[in-house]
């Protein structure tokens, strides 16, 4: 179908994985019990179901894809964290102001 928001295919891709992960990690951090997770982690296992089973459903898992899925999961963990700071401007740094005294 032409129109869907999420294929699988979509999902295997670098910017899908990271913008579900982005999406759903920000979902997720509302129910109570798992709001008491840590972000990073909670990213992390959801890219990596989300890799895992993208795999599954595309008919591509094997041993060598499930290893390099808690890699790329790391990847698509981090980006998808380093993407809500910018967005949200969680991550801001403070200004250093220097005094000049002639």
């Amino acid at each position: 179908m032409s129109g869907d928001f999420v294929t699988w295919n979509s999902i295997m891709s670098y910017a899908g994985a990271v913008t579900l992960t982005t999406i759903m990690t920000q979902f997720f951090k509302q129910i109570p019990g798992i709001n008491k997770m840590n972000s990073q982690l909670l990213a992390f296992i959801i890219a990596v179901l989300l890799l895992e089973t993208a795999t599954v459903f595309s008919g591509g898992w094997a041993f060598e894809t499930a290893v390099l899925s808690l890699v790329n999961g790391v990847v698509v963990a981090l980006a998808s964290n380093g993407t809500y700071d910018a967005i949200s401007g969680s991550k801001q740094t403070e200004s250093v102001k220097i005094n000049d005294k002639a």
